[in-house]
C-alpha cells in the first residue's frame, strides 16, 4: 500500500512540476519544444505499455492504459502543431494569372 501511495505522490508531483514548467514557456518557444516533448512522450508510451502489459494488478493495468492514451494524445497533437508550423514557413506558390502577357 505504501508503494502505491509513493507512486501516486511521485505522479502528482511530476504533473505539478510539468504544468508549472510548461506554463512558463513563452509562446515563441512553445512549438520548438514540441519536438522534445514528442520524444519524451514516446518514451512514456514505451514505459506505459510495459506497465500495462505486466498486469500485476488491475489498477496498474488501468493506469498504464490511461498513460498510453494521454501520451498518444500528446504525440499526435505535437505532430499536428509542428506540421502546421512548418506549413507556415513553406514558400507560397505563385498564383496563375489570367493568361494575359505581362
Amino acid at each position: 500500500m505504501s508503494e502505491l501511495l509513493f507512486s501516486i505522490f511521485i505522479f502528482t508531483l511530476a504533473a505539478f512540476v510539468g504544468f508549472e514548467v510548461i506554463s512558463k514557456v513563452p509562446p515563441t518557444l512553445h512549438t520548438p519544444l514540441m519536438s522534445g516533448s514528442n520524444a519524451i512522450s514516446g518514451i512514456t508510451i514505451i514505459g506505459s505499455l510495459l506497465i500495462a502489459g505486466k498486469q500485476e494488478s488491475p489498477l496498474l493495468a488501468l493506469l498504464g492504459i490511461i498513460a498510453v492514451a494521454w501520451a498518444m494524445i500528446n504525440v499526435v497533437g505535437g505532430f499536428l502543431v509542428t506540421d502546421r508550423m512548418l506549413r507556415m514557413f513553406r514558400p507560397q506558390r505563385a498564383e496563375k494569372h489570367d493568361g494575359s502577357p505581362d
